[in-house]
C-alpha cells in the first residue's frame, strides 16, 4: 500500500511539473510584448526595458523558466504586474473565496445525488426514473453560464427578486458572513455539477441491487430499507466517492465561469482578469493552483477508492508481492 502512494505521489508531482511547463509555454506564446502591452502605448523604452528586466523577459525562455520554477516551489511568488499586491495575498483571498463555494457546492450536492441516484435506482423504468434521467441529462448538455443566467433572471431580477444578481462582497466581512451573494454561485454549481454523480450512483446501485448477496439478504426476509442502507449501499461508496471527487474536479474548472458571470471574487475571477491584464506571473501562478488541485482530488479519490474496495486493495498487496 505504501508502494502505491508513493507511486501515485511521484505520478502526481510528474504531472504537475508538466503542467507547469505547458502554463509556462502559453504565456511564452501569448501575442505582442508583455511589458509594452502592461505600459501602454505611450511607454518610454528605458521603462518598457525596465520591466522586461524585472520580468526577466530579456533573458533565454529555458532560464526564464528556471527562474519562475525556482520561485514558484520556495513561496517566492513575487507580486501583481498590474495592482502591485503579493501575488501570495491574491492568491489566499481567492482561494480563501473560491473554498467557501466548493465546500458549500459539495456539501449540497453530493447527499441531493445520493439520495436521488439511489432513489432513481430503486424505481428503474418508473415514471420518476425517466424524469431524472431526462432532468439530469437536459442539465449535463446546459453550460454553467446559461444556468446562472436563467437563476438570475428567476431569482434576481425579472421574476423574483429573491437574492442579488451580482455577487458584490464587502471586502471588510469573511464572505461566509454574507449568505446572500453566495446562494446564486452556489445553486448554479449544484445543478452543474449534480447531473454527473446522480447517473454514476444510479449505474452502481442498479447493478449492486442486482447482485447475489443482495437476493440473498431479500430472500433471508430483511427489511427493505435495511437491504438498501446496509448491504447496497455501502458497497456503492467508491462510485460515491469518484462521484465526490468529479465534483471537485468540475469545481476546479466551472468555478472560472460561475465566478465570472456573478463577479464573485474567487480564484477563477482572479484568473480571468489576470489573463484579460497580461498578468503574467499571477497568470503562472493561478494556474498552477488550479492544476496542483486537480492533482490533489485525484490522488486522494484513488486512495479512498482503493481503502474501501477490498478487490482492489488485494490487487496492490499482489503487485507489491
Amino acid at each position: 500500500m505504501t508502494r502505491v502512494i508513493v507511486r501515485r505521489l511521484g505520478a502526481g508531482v510528474f504531472i504537475l511539473w508538466l503542467a507547469s511547463v505547458l502554463v509556462f509555454l502559453a504565456t511564452q506564446l501569448l501575442p505582442g510584448d508583455a511589458a509594452q502591452l502592461l505600459l501602454g502605448r505611450y511607454a518610454t523604452p528605458e521603462s518598457v526595458a525596465a520591466l522586461r528586466e524585472q520580468m526577466h523577459l530579456d533573458e533565454p525562455p529555458a532560464l526564464q523558466y528556471w527562474h519562475w520554477l525556482t520561485d514558484l516551489v520556495t513561496g517566492r511568488w513575487g507580486t501583481s504586474l498590474v495592482s502591485q499586491e503579493p501575488i501570495a495575498r491574491i492568491v489566499s483571498r481567492s482561494i480563501e473565496n473560491t473554498s467557501v463555494l466548493a465546500v458549500l457546492t459539495t456539501l449540497v450536492a453530493t447527499p441531493l445525488a445520493l439520495a436521488v441516484g439511489t432513489l432513481s435506482a430503486l424505481r428503474t423504468e418508473s415514471r420518476v426514473d425517466h424524469v431524472v434521467s431526462v432532468l439530469t441529462l437536459a442539465l449535463a448538455a446546459v453550460p454553467a453560464f446559461v444556468i446562472g443566467i436563467a437563476l438570475i433572471y428567476l431569482l434576481a431580477t425579472t421574476v423574483v427578486h429573491l437574492l442579488p444578481p451580482a455577487s458584490i462582497v464587502d471586502p471588510s466581512r469573511p464572505i461566509w458572513r454574507q449568505p446572500s451573494v453566495i446562494v446564486l454561485p452556489v445553486l448554479t454549481l449544484v445543478f452543474g455539477v449534480a447531473p454527473y454523480p446522480i447517473r454514476m450512483i444510479r449505474a452502481s446501485m442498479i447493478e449492486v441491487l442486482q447482485s447475489d448477496y443482495v437476493l440473498m439478504a431479500r430472500l433471508k426476509g430483511l427489511p427493505e430499507r435495511r437491504v438498501v442502507l446496509r448491504h447496497a449501499l455501502l458497497n456503492a461508496v467508491a462510485p460515491t466517492i469518484q462521484a465526490t471527487a468529479l465534483n471537485l474536479l468540475f469545481l476546479a474548472g466551472g468555478v472560472v465561469v460561475v465566478e465570472t458571470v456573478f463577479g464573485y471574487p474567487g480564484l477563477g475571477r482572479a484568473l480571468v482578469e489576470a489573463v484579460n491584464e497580461r498578468d503574467i506571473p499571477l497568470v503562472q501562478t493561478l494556474t498552477v493552483m488550479l492544476a496542483a488541485f486537480y492533482v490533489a482530488v485525484n490522488l486522494v479519490a484513488d486512495l479512498l477508492v482503493m481503502l474501501v474496495t477490498p478487490r482492489m486493495r488485494a490487487s496492490a498487496v499482489e503487485s507489491r508481492a
